[in-house]
């Protein structure tokens, strides 16, 4: 069995209580690229024990099966356990700090543990800098959603929060 652990962090200039949303199943809908994920549970606010399914997504190569292992949004923490049967399991942590009141600093960390050859050729390839990069993506899409939060306010002229966001 092996295994490999990587964590990145960024800055972004949105406030901790809009951004921290956007790091669920539904909230991903709004700036991830081509995520989609099965809701099986009825409703889309997370909780400890909360499960989705998502099919070949976010270094997947087999359909997952996703569960909120730690959800405490008062601390801006959330954790999941992903897991694709046979291949790999994986945690993921997402922890956000408010700097000021319109900046956050974000931070990442995926595991992952082999469960078969398959998996464990995943965590061979599976690199601190390729790590970075996907996690510099994540800066990139998440910022769009911060200019058209901007462009929103400047074209209604209103001080309200867009309902993009919820």
């Amino acid at each position: 069995m092996s295994k490999v652990k990587h964590s990145a962090s960024f800055e972004i200039d949105q406030p901790v209580a809009e951004l921290f949303p956007l790091f669920s199943a539904e909230g991903e809908k709004s700036w991830v690229p081509g995520w989609e994920y099965e809701n099986i549970m009825g409703g889309t606010v997370l909780y400890e024990g909360y499960v989705f399914l998502t099919k070949n997504h976010d270094h997947a190569a087999a359909d997952a099966v996703w569960i909120v292992k730690k959800y405490d949004p008062d601390d801006y923490l959330v954790q999941f356990y992903k897991i694709e049967p046979k291949e790999k399991i994986g945690v993921i942590e997402v922890k956000c700090f408010q700097l000021d009141k319109t900046r956050t600093k974000v931070q990442v960390a995926y595991e992952y543990i082999g469960l078969s050859r398959k998996g464990s050729d995943f965590i061979a390839n599976f690199t601190q800098s390729g790590y970075d990069g996907y996690i510099a993506e994540w800066k990139i899409y998440l910022s769009r959603i911060s200019m058209q939060r901007d462009e929103n306010l400047l074209r209604t002229g209103t001080g309200t929060r867009p309902l993009l966001f919820f």
